[in-house]
């Protein structure tokens, strides 16, 4: 009962609300950098925050398959906005190094290639961009079947993200730790279904050889 209440007060939200509502931190960040309330080093400062969020709000997406198959709680209509925000957030993370912290063209590649933390969240930034790109009803309607194999490409950018999240910090941390052991339980509670996944893969291909 409790979660037919909740599931019916979920269907009341419009998804353009977390459009409005999750970019909210972001700009409290960068409005405190403005006016120099971010501390003695309002760009790493502000990067981190930006960073924070992002990986926060990516753990929420892969939480929300899970949700509903533990709890029923059916958060998947929003899945979309959370990752699109969450892009948002990596690519405003991104930009503060890129424009604010290095600034120098020359030094950004030298920095990619040869800090292994910058290299790790680079390409997690990058295998977001066409999760982005295609987050869309047209893109799903174009590539079909190819749209969801595409988007596993999620679960890369989200341990990568959290992998840059661990590299980045000084000294022992917990918060990344944790942060990055919620991911991974998160993906270890899909196994049993992307194993049946490929079990049923595997029954079927036989057939689709005859037919050759």
């Amino acid at each position: 009962m409790l979660v037919q209440l909740i599931n019916s007060g979920l269907r009341k939200i419009p998804t353009w609300v977390l459009y409005i509502l999750l970019p909210i931190p972001g700009i409290l960040a960068i409005m405190a950098g403005l006016t120099d309330n971010l501390g003695p080093e309002p760009i790493k400062e502000l990067e981190g925050e930006l960073g924070e969020v992002a990986i926060k709000l990516l753990i929420i997406g892969l939480a929300v398959t899970p949700l509903l198959h533990f709890t029923r709680i059916n958060l998947l209509r929003f899945r979309r906005a959370i990752g699109v925000v969450a892009f948002g957030y990596v690519a405003a993370h991104f930009l503060t190094w890129l424009l604010l912290d290095v600034q120098l063209l020359s030094q950004i590649w030298a920095d990619i290639l040869k800090r292994p933390y910058i290299s790790v969240g680079f390409v997690g930034f990058m295998a977001m961009v066409p999760l982005a790109v295609t987050s869309n009803n047209w893109s799903m309607r174009k590539l079909g079947q190819f749209w969801s194999v595409l988007h596993r490409l999620t679960y890369i950018a989200t341990i990568l993200g959290g992998l840059h999240y661990i590299m980045l910090v000084k000294g022992f941390q917990m918060e990344p730790l944790v942060h990055m052991a919620i991911i991974l339980a998160f993906l270890v509670v899909r196994v049993p279904k992307w194993r049946r996944s490929v079990q049923a893969s595997l029954r079927g291909l036989p057939d689709k050889v005859l037919r050759r």
